[in-house]
């Protein structure tokens, strides 16, 4: 497989594991917990793999950005979460800031 479809699989079950994490309320609920565990552990796994080829700060950098501005955006749809322009607008950079790390970064693998 490659790094590019690992690390969107990483992506994926790292954002399935934050949100399961929130419906398992506090570890108390089985099904949640159990998708937490398997979902981090999965996610950590695939990042360990893409690392052996792609930069480690690109990766995680867009690792961790995708799942913030996904996570946001699922907790103000799902959960109600608050979503101000203000943190719109953050999250915009956020992506924008992932966008020129890659292009800086050049073609990669």
């Amino acid at each position: 497989m490659n790094a590019w479809m690992m690390l969107g699989i990483a992506i994926a079950s790292e954002i399935a594991a934050t949100a399961s994490l929130r419906a398992s309320q506090g570890f108390s609920r089985l099904v949640p917990s159990i998708v937490v565990v398997i979902g981090y552990a999965l996610s950590f796994f695939l990042l360990a793999h893409v690392l052996k080829t792609l930069p480690v700060g690109m990766v995680y950098a867009i690792w961790s950005a995708v799942g913030v501005a996904v996570l946001a955006v699922l907790g103000k749809v799902i959960w109600g979460d608050a979503l101000p322009p203000l943190a719109i607008l953050g999250l915009a950079l956020i992506i924008g800031g992932i966008l020129l790390l890659r292009v800086a970064v050049g073609p990669v693998e």
